[in-house]
């Protein structure tokens, strides 16, 4: 029952830039695993990118490996996710999750947020 916030959703044109926020709503959630996942309209979840609490490693889809990046802030209670040369097929609702291990399927994590909106237009 407990959710995640995610900001800075929108639409934009392709071949912009957006940067994603999520926000842990007790401070405890910082030493978990963070993961970004996304949906398009009739397909199903799919990876994009996890962190460790420390930052010691980082796992991006090969999708978007040259053009995201996960990071975390130094107080470590938000987790980004940079968006660069934003493609139409990038157009999804993207979900930020926290969970204990390191890995890309997400049935390993337990908090989910509701997701936000991220449209690519032409």
């Amino acid at each position: 029952q407990v959710h995640l916030v995610e900001y800075g959703g929108g639409l934009v044109q392709a071949g912009d830039s957006l940067r994603l926020s999520c926000v842990t709503p007790v401070r405890s959630f910082n030493n978990y695993v963070m993961a970004w996942f996304r949906q398009a309209p009739g397909q199903e979840l799919e990876f994009v990118a996890t962190i460790r609490p420390g930052s010691t490693n980082t796992s991006t889809a090969d999708s978007v490996k040259d053009r995201f990046a996960i990071s975390r802030d130094n107080a470590k209670d938000t987790v980004f996710l940079q968006m660069n040369n934003l493609k139409l097929e990038d157009t999804a609702v993207y979900k930020c999750a926290a969970g204990g291990i390191f890995a890309s399927d997400p049935q390993h994590y337990t908090y989910w947020g509701r997701g936000v909106q991220v449209g690519v237009s032409p």
